[in-house]
């Protein structure tokens, strides 16, 4: 029997759009604040935009997830996803309009929505059970890798063009657009068909809980969990404010997180298919406990880069390989759904983790809203280490 490449070229291509969509993403993501209040939004209205946004993807991802099960193709929803995102950028930049900056902001963000899910199933489909951990750490870090090269350029170019913020979302469009055409390279592989499903509403694909296997819903339980307490990174950029970290360390903090992120994560989705998904996810659930808890205690610039670096290695244990781990738990037809459904409750819950936390902070501390993520995170912690059931480690169901 032929041995199945590890990385086949689907996988690597899809890395490599991942790379291009974040250097136009992350560009932006340390101006777009300043960028809406300059354009004239008010604080509260930028916290409206950003929370609908979120909620766009968190009630769309597995509607299109479930849609791209129904069809039995992925590629039409990566390639109209990616191209959405791409499009929306330069347009914020160009108009000058409140409801039109905002139209275009939900778009760049429905367009993940549009793709997540079946890019997600398409890694799963192009990798063995053996083999998933890797393939999609591998893809993780190209993507973070992509986060972190975007900061460096936005502080290359504001540290000649001070303030010019609208320029960055025309410069964005470059490494967007080539995300786009590499979507063209992919040759999506045969499937066995279409999955026919008597539930066709748009919120059907929450009826797949009923459906599922038990090891998803252990597993899923769990993460959720986990997501309820896990707010915006926000926080860890306000706490740095609080004790009065320069905006340059910052940036540059955050620049060392998403390297650190993308060097170990496919090392971590190595380990994650020699020992187990879940021993590696504790670990980064660990990392997560005591980074929050360093961040509530914060009190000197070196520390900012040492808990940032810890926090890379949280990223790399627990982000694509809670995918892979996912995809090892349901049926080779129903990907799409199995990561719509747990990609929407997990971003209503991360909207709700943020409100909490926002609430916390202003009616106790700052202090006290940190150490109630890190709480959370070693509750997750001790749900996957006592409460979990060992033979959901691994896999229950085939993917073949």
């Amino acid at each position: 029997m032929q041995r199945r490449r590890l990385l086949s070229r689907s996988v690597i291509i899809l890395a490599f759009i991942s790379l291009f969509t974040d250097i136009a993403s992350e560009m932006l993501y340390p101006v777009m604040p300043l960028f809406l209040q300059s354009a004239g939004f008010t604080v509260m209205w930028i916290g409206v935009l950003e929370g609908v946004a979120e909620l766009i993807i968190g009630i769309t991802i597995g509607y299109f997830g479930k849609w791209s099960d129904r069809l039995g193709r992925r590629m039409p929803f990566v390639k109209s996803g990616y191209a959405m995102s791409a499009i929306a950028k330069p347009i914020m930049g160009l108009f000058t309009s409140l409801p039109l900056i905002f139209m275009a902001r939900i778009t760049e963000r429905l367009g993940k929505g549009v793709r997540s899910s079946a890019r997600d199933a398409l890694l799963a489909d192009e990798s063995s059970e053996q083999t998933r951990g890797r393939v999609f750490g591998f893809h993780r870090s190209m993507d973070t890798l992509g986060a972190a090269i975007g900061p460096v350029i936005a502080l290359i170019y504001l540290s000649f063009n001070p303030g010019d913020y609208r320029t960055m979302f025309l410069i964005a469009f470059i490494p967007g657009v080539a995300g786009v055409l590499l979507t063209f390279l992919i040759r999506e592989s045969a499937r066995d068909g279409s999955v026919k499903s008597r539930h066709k509403g748009f919120f059907s694909y929450l009826k797949y809980w009923k459906s599922s296997s038990e090891g998803y819903k252990w597993i899923v339980a769990g993460l959720l969990l986990f997501a309820f307490f896990n707010g915006s990174d926000a926080f860890l950029f306000l706490m740095c404010k609080e004790a009065g970290v320069s905006d340059r360390n910052m940036i540059l903090a955050y620049v060392l997180y998403n390297f650190v992120f993308a060097a170990l994560s496919m090392p971590a989705g190595k380990m994650a298919d020699r020992i187990g998904m879940r021993r590696v996810i504790m670990t980064g659930l660990l990392c997560f406990a005591v980074v929050y808890s360093g961040f509530s205690g914060l009190n000197n610039t070196i520390l900012v880069f040492v808990l940032f670096s810890l926090y890379g290695i949280y990223g790399a244990c627990t982000d694509g390989i809670t995918r892979a781990w996912i995809s090892k738990n349901c049926s080779a037809s129903e990907k799409g759904t199995a990561f719509g459904f747990y990609k929407s409750w997990a971003s209503v819950m991360s909207l709700s983790a943020s409100f909490l936390t926002g609430w916390i902070w202003m009616n106790f501390s700052p202090k006290a809203a940190l150490l109630f993520s890190a709480l959370g995170a070693f509750t997750a912690f001790l749900y996957f280490l006592l409460i979990l059931p060992k033979k959901t480690t691994d896999f229950l169901l085939s993917d073949s």
